[in-house]
């Protein structure tokens, strides 16, 4: 049998208390925890990197699409410049002949009046085949009212210059890029309408006829001539005041420049972001956005015209850029319409506009009704919010229009007189306590003829009135005749004079001064 164990080797063998195994425990827990976190976190970051990584990749593969198709692009351009060129060189021989035809024809009648549209482009191409800048311009700012026609026919037209580009520069170098005229008080001092009109209708004629709009066929001194002209504008700004004072339509017209010769800078991206906020109520301005590169600027150009109260405008270039999901249009009409009503109030509280306050809020309402209707009608958004309550409410208003002015309230300190020649109260006689006037229309006039010999002799003039009518000169011709005095005469008996209830009387009888006058 084995030896007993002595009582100090047990002490040595016995076993750890459950303090130490609850705290072996606890730390093996917080190991756990630890090696779960750092897994996780190691797993997080792989996918991230596996993410950033899919992003390269992607950017890669863009880049790579992209240079190769610049790389087609710029091979396309080289192979077809030659043919462009041709082109370009044969319709310049033709309009070359075309132009010295007409100069051998000699002067028409350039000035005359146009018919129909086919005779606006016959007058259109004959400035045009001369190269004659002043006289198309002259032409043109004279034929506003026929823009939509103009700028149907000015692109056919410019096609038959011999260099289209040129002569637009030249066209409009009268106003653009600083206004020339010594006279600028006549019926046409806002001329930016016609330079737009030119400056678009050039597009069509000086794109490539083999790439399209890629490449324009604008010769390099044109080119540099257009750079200038943009300079000399971007320069005159402060002589304008500023971007906050420049006009609309200079706006509109430079930065159609920039776009129909295709100087756009990319330094002066600022630039044009603040003109085009500045006119984003121009229904162009959108489309010129695009073209100026202001595409990735959107976002934020449409929330500072929703901050400013221009949540039209707003719609407009958010359908431009297709970002309707990102700003509804129709709650921004709402809020239109709701800054619209708010303003027709704050105009009907405006002590300063009290004579036509009513009007110009009704204007004003209209207007904003007017452009929401058409808005929903372009967009397609009657699905979303149908337009009928807002048709008539503007029935409503135009109703009210004509009523208001047939109001008319006469002054209450106009005087007329009783009678033809009779005497004129004062203006205060209706403060007096027995003052007289009478509300009845003013007695008819009887001329006598002196051939008829039954009218009594003319009466002498009476004597003057009571102080309170003043004075007034006898009457110069001696054939007016008073039934009053024929009455005072005794040509003709009747009954007693009386009085009707006049105002405060009412007892038929004359006043007491009018007594004491006809006695």
């Amino acid at each position: 049998m084995g030896s007993i164990p002595d009582p100090g080797e047990l002490t040595e063998l016995t076993p750890p208390s459950f303090d130490e195994f609850q705290r072996q425990t606890s730390l093996m827990t917080s190991c756990t925890l630890l090696w779960k976190e750092l897994s996780d976190h190691f797993t997080s970051l792989e996918q991230s990197l596996l993410k950033k990584s899919e992003v390269i990749k992607r950017k890669i593969q863009t880049l790579d699409n992209e240079t190769k198709e610049s790389l087609h692009e710029l091979e396309k351009r080289e192979v077809t410049i030659e043919g462009s060129v041709k082109i370009a060189l044969g319709k310049v021989e033709v309009s070359k002949e075309a132009a010295i035809m007409a100069m051998d024809r000699g002067p028409g009648d350039e000035d005359g009046e146009v018919d129909d549209g086919e005779g606006l482009l016959l007058r259109l191409k004959c400035f045009c085949l001369k190269m004659d800048a002043e006289g198309l311009w002259r032409f043109v700012t004279g034929k506003k009212k026929e823009l939509d026609a103009l700028r149907a026919q000015m692109p056919l037209a410019l096609a038959e210059c011999v260099d289209p580009a040129k002569f637009v520069l030249e066209t409009i170098s009268e106003v653009f890029p600083v206004d020339k005229r010594v006279d600028k008080s006549d019926r046409g001092n806002d001329l930016g309408w016609a330079c737009v009109l030119m400056l678009e209708s050039l597009i069509p004629v000086v794109v490539d006829p083999v790439i399209g709009k890629s490449r324009l066929l604008v010769t390099p001194s044109v080119k540099s001539r257009a750079n200038k002209i943009a300079e000399t504008w971007k320069a005159s700004l402060e002589e304008r005041g500023g971007i906050e004072n420049v006009k609309t339509p200079d706006v509109h017209t430079f930065l159609q420049h920039l776009v129909t010769f295709g100087i756009v800078k990319k330094e002066d991206v600022g630039l044009y972001r603040k003109l085009v906020v500045g006119s984003a109520w121009r229904k162009q301005m959108p489309k010129l956005a695009v073209s100026l590169g202001l595409s990735d600027k959107m976002p934020d150009m449409i929330e500072e015209l929703i901050g400013k109260g221009q949540q039209l405008d707003a719609v407009h270039f958010t359908y431009e850029v297709g970002l309707v999901d990102k700003f509804p249009p129709v709650p921004l009409l709402k809020a239109f319409l709701k800054d619209a009503k708010k303003a027709a109030a704050s105009i009907l509280e405006d002590p300063s506009n009290t004579g036509r306050a009513a009007h110009l809020a009704g204007r004003k309402e209209q207007s904003a009704l007017r452009s929401v209707i058409k808005c929903i009608e372009d967009y397609k958004l009657e699905s979303e919010f149908p337009p009928e309550s807002l048709k008539k409410r503007l029935e409503q208003l135009e109703k009210g229009k004509p009523e208001k002015r047939k109001t008319v309230q006469v002054p209450a300190n106009k005087r007329t007189r009783a009678n033809n020649g009779g005497p004129m109260p004062p203006a205060k006689a209706g403060r007096l306590t027995n003052a007289y006037v009478s509300s009845f229309p003013a007695a008819p006039t009887f001329v006598r003829s002196p051939s008829h010999a039954h009218y009594p002799a003319p009466v002498a003039p009476y004597h003057s009135p009571p102080t309170m009518y003043g004075s007034r000169s006898p009457p110069t011709n001696p054939y007016v005749y008073s039934p009053e005095a024929a009455s005072m005469a005794g040509s003709y008996p009747g009954a007693p004079m009386t009085y009707p209830a006049y105002g405060g009387y009412g007892n038929g009888m004359a006043p007491a001064y009018q007594q004491a006058y006809y006695r």
